[in-house]
């Protein structure tokens, strides 16, 4: 990584009364949440109670207030009893339910009250607000008292339950960077963060400098020698300390994580980063992501992808208003089933028909090069390439997980399992596996059902799938396709009455895309950085990322009136 400037550098068990509530998930360690969101809020602002207030709304104002971490819950804690708001431990789990729902339990008396509170969880706010998709059931008796005139609680489950609905509201998601294990690109973390804007770059930088979320951390590098510290901003300038035995190649990528988690939250360059009093990289007083786009995140969010289809047996490759047969056996093939595509026309395929009793060929090779069979099988998934198409990832027969690699000295194909270690319960056919663009996530249908995991690297090379969550648990099993967009979220196709789908790269929710004249199911989708793109029942069609609030989907120019599937290069 080259830095450019004038002169160049070298390289809920605890309760806090005697009711205790309980939720099927586990306690989690508390998130990084920091001050108010927005400079408007403020403690007038945050929820807090009535006079007179009736126990039920009181109970749900508290739940509101809870979302507002501002001066260790002093909002939430008003809600309380003195005894209740010493005894409260709101860090033991931060669970996000879909919709809180009581009901008065019997045995009230004119002082005191008795809430079953329920909600179906969702998701957690994790260590540094990364936001894992859960299933399950919060259910907590809560108790409240008459005090002075007035109703407080008194006796309530440790930790925080929010809405949903107040997560959006009250956080903000924003992206951290680290580099994937091998230092060569910027891999996104997602953070939910619930900071002031004055303060929000050395909030961030906070975050970094504790490092990838938990999940992540088996993928990524970015973990600091203990002595380094962020010390604030001084005079403009962002400083650290602790940095004295860290080398500048070092150094130079910690810089181009904090340059590009700033500026993709808004925060304006360019940057001055010091450490122990002097620039963090030699020669550097200050840096923007110009110093940083060879690692830029942002690679595949700009510009245009080509776009391939897989029709008739054949790939086509599709221009302004044609779409001509590639070169090789790709464009001259009457039965290819799948195939990935990239931009240096490196290319992966399957070639057979379904349901003819004999097995599936599945071949890679380069347009206009070589060309070379790796294996058969009664089926495959469509293959997925790594980032630099060093090697290409299928699924064998719905449940072999499948990883090829080429000798870069004898041009050797060697093919190995990937193992996969899925959740309890899970052991259905895999029907899609695609890979991230930096090779560090992997999103599967399996039996209907989205699911993702993280691609984690032994030191001998080899590969597994860990970590693994369910998605859109609403789809349930009408779960056909999915892929990556560009911004590492997904597109995802379905057989219900909303065909296609965006969810969110962390899970924590998912958009109906317009759907008006789409026929379920769509069983094939890709992303361009401009164009969504969907086969559903009848043809080929695509709609603009941006644009009309609820666009029409359209046929693809070149492929009009055909069902074709698309690949978009990468």
């Amino acid at each position: 990584m080259n830095v450019r400037k004038k002169v160049l550098a070298v390289v809920l068990a605890v309760t806090a009364g005697p009711a205790a509530g309980c939720a099927s998930l586990p306690t989690n360690s508390a998130p990084h949440v920091l001050r108010s969101f927005t400079p408007e809020e403020s403690e007038a602002s945050a929820p807090r109670p009535v006079d007179g207030q009736e126990p039920d709304l009181l109970l749900r104002g508290f739940y509101a207030a809870s979302a507002r971490p501002d001066g260790n819950y002093e909002a939430a804690r008003s809600y309380l009893t003195d005894a209740a708001a010493s005894a409260w431990n709101p860090e033991e789990e931060k669970l996000v339910v879909d919709s809180i729902g009581m009901t008065t339990l019997p045995g009230s008396t004119v002082g005191k009250r008795s809430f079953a509170v329920h909600g179906k969880v969702v998701g957690t706010l994790r260590q540094g607000g990364a936001y894992t998709p859960e299933r399950g059931t919060y259910e907590a008796t809560i108790e409240l008292d008459m005090v002075d005139g007035q109703w407080r609680i008194s006796s309530l489950p440790a930790g925080v339950v929010m809405e949903r609905t107040e997560l959006r509201n009250q956080y903000q998601p924003y992206n951290l960077y680290f580099f994937d294990d091998e230092d060569r690109e910027l891999v996104t973390d997602r953070r939910w963060v619930h900071s002031a804007r004055e303060t929000l770059a050395s909030d961030l930088i906070a975050l970094v400098m504790e490092g990838p979320s938990e999940r992540l951390r088996s993928a990524l590098t970015g973990v600091l020698p203990s002595s380094a510290a962020f010390t604030g901003v001084r005079d403009g300038a962002y400083t650290f300390t602790g940095f004295g035995g860290v080398p500048q190649d070092e150094r130079t990528r910690f810089a181009a994580q904090v340059v590009w988690t700033l500026a993709t939250a808004g925060v304006t360059g360019p940057y001055r980063l010091t450490a122990d009093g002097e620039p963090l990289i030699d020669g550097t007083d200050t840096l923007d992501t110009d110093d940083f786009v060879d690692v830029s995140p942002l690679v595949e969010s700009v510009g245009e992808t080509m776009l391939y289809a897989l029709s008739d047996g054949k790939v086509v490759r599709v221009g302004d208003r044609s779409a001509q047969p590639v070169e090789g056996e790709l464009g001259k093939s009457t039965d290819a089933a799948s195939a990935d595509i990239t931009n240096t026309g490196e290319w992966a395929a399957v070639f057979g028909r379904p349901d003819d009793g004999v097995d599936d060929v599945f071949r890679v090779g380069r347009f206009g090069g070589r060309e070379a069979e790796v294996m058969r099988a009664g089926t495959f998934t469509r293959p997925s390439f790594e980032s630099d198409a060093g090697a290409v990832w299928t699924v064998a027969d719905g449940k072999r997980i499948l990883r090829t690699v080429q000798s870069a000295a004898t041009g050797d194909l060697t093919t190995s399992e990937v193992k996969a270690e899925l959740p309890d319960g899970v052991d259905g056919k895999i029907s899609v596996l695609r890979l991230s663009r930096t090779g560090t996530r992997v999103v599967m249908v399996i039996d209907g059902c989205l699911y993702t995991g993280i691609v984690r690297r032994a030191t001998s090379g080899e590969r597994s799938i860990v970590n693994v969550y369910e998605y859109a648990q609403e789809l349930g099993g009408s779960v056909v396709a999915a892929d990556w967009r560009p911004d590492g979220s997904f597109i995802v196709g379905t057989s219900s009455s909303t065909p296609v789908m965006r969810v969110e790269q962390d899970g924590s929710s998912m958009t109906a895309q317009s759907s008006g004249n789409i026929s379920a199911p769509v069983v094939a989708v890709a992303a361009s950085p401009n164009t969504l793109y969907v086969t559903d029942a009848n043809a080929l069609l695509q709609v603009p990322t941006s644009g009309a609030d609820n666009p029409i989907w359209r046929e693809v120019p070149g492929l009009e009136g055909v069902r074709a599937l698309p690949i978009a290069a990468r």
